[in-house]
């Protein structure tokens, strides 16, 4: 079964751009999958454009050699752009592997072990009595996992003022009184994307009593294991990191001298299934679980299912894309996972067992969009 012909798809889709890829073959079977760079996307279809060139007459079932060759070929191996691109086409193999023949892509991964994907959920709510009634309603609709985010998502139209002492402080008084409401038998954990320094991230988890926290997301960027080294000696509060990490080698000093509690695995950005499952393997040898990452589109919410129905190590799989309009993704995708009662369902379908419209998919345009632009009281930019 040979590659014919790879095709990337950038174009806005709902709320965002996504950034689909299409593997075909000459047997007629063809495979979907997805890119996770957001705002980047035109950067990943060039390097699709690359890898296309090589890659059009090799075998399709041979997914871990060209997985090899995709990432080692330039000599110049890794980063992000690059494995954000391998990912689509990794993920589109696996969902050709699949189809022909004819079980889901899990089976192929191991097997299935279990039936449904437990979830967590996301208030995006600002600090204050919204924030506490959101959280509250999601309790009562039977959500186990919370998670906040900063509350201040900043605009990418218009500067935003972000004051970190004024966040936390809000962050720590608003989740103590939210811990006190919901008492101890729900997960709450909070994802401060990055934005803090290790004094502040210090600072933050020690105004709030022991046991407020399950876990914080990312409180500061991931580029120096040592950073999260110096904070995990000033918090006991378990550190879910990993969505940046582009590579198994970027995730092993963070598993290996312990830092990380909870494995965010990027299906779409650490290099696909393939990378992902040793991902995965190499966390379950340290007992981490896996909290995969998955803001995304269907095709990435279905293929984090099958990895997420294969490995034993799992602890809460993403909903996405949080409370925004997902209307436009019945248009444009077909079978795509629903959540049901705060878990998706395995899928027994061959392959990813998502389709996409692929007419209506190339008649959208791709927007440039930038992410917000957060700047401190003093004027100087700062992480969003």
């Amino acid at each position: 079964m040979k590659i014919s012909d790879i095709k990337c798809y950038p174009a806005w889709v709902g709320h965002r751009n996504l950034c689909l890829v299409k593997v075909e073959t000459d047997e007629g079977v063809y495979g979907w999958g997805e890119s996770g760079l957001s705002s980047r996307e035109l950067a990943v279809a060039g390097a699709v454009k690359h890898f296309r060139e090589f890659l059009i007459g090799k075998d399709a079932r041979h997914i871990g050699s060209l997985w090899q060759e995709m990432y080692r070929s330039q000599y110049f191996e890794g980063g992000r752009v690059l494995t954000a691109a391998i990912s689509a086409i990794d993920i589109a193999l696996w969902d050709i592997a699949g189809k022909a023949l004819g079980v889901p892509v899990h089976q192929l991964l191991g097997g299935q072990q279990r039936t449904e994907i437990p979830l967590f959920v996301t208030s995006t709510k600002a600090f204050g009595e919204e924030f506490l009634a959101d959280c509250k309603r999601l309790a009562d609709a039977g959500y186990q996992v919370i998670r906040a985010t900063t509350g201040e998502h900043g605009s990418p139209v218009k500067p935003t003022t972000f004051d970190v002492r004024k966040s936390i402080a809000l962050a720590s008084g608003c989740l103590t009184e939210l811990r006190q409401e919901l008492g101890h038998d729900k997960v709450l954990g909070i994802d401060y994307h990055h934005r803090l320094t290790v004094a502040e991230a210090a600072s933050f988890c020690q105004k709030m009593p022991v046991g407020t926290l399950d876990f914080i997301e990312e409180p500061i960027r991931d580029q120096t294991p040592s950073a999260y080294a110096a904070l995990r000696s000033m918090t006991d509060v378990p550190f879910a990191i990993g969505e940046e990490f582009a590579s198994k080698w970027d995730f092993a000093p963070y598993l290996e001298s312990g830092l990380n509690q909870f494995a965010r695995i990027d299906v779409c950005n650490v290099g696909g299934l393939t990378e992902a499952m040793k991902v995965a393997a190499m966390a379950e040898t340290h007992y981490i679980d896996v909290m995969p990452h998955d803001p995304l589109g269907p095709v990435c919410t279905a293929a984090t299912i099958q990895m997420c129905a294969a490995i034993p190590n799992l602890s809460w799989c993403e909903v996405a894309p949080y409370d925004t309009d997902k209307s436009d993704h019945d248009r444009f995708f077909i079978n795509r996972p629903i959540e049901t009662k705060g878990v998706y369902r395995v899928s027994q379908a061959p392959g990813l067992g998502v389709d996409v419209n692929e007419d209506l998919l190339a008649e959208q345009s791709f927007k440039f969009w930038e992410a917000p632009r957060l700047y401190k009281p003093d004027g100087s930019y700062t992480n969003w």
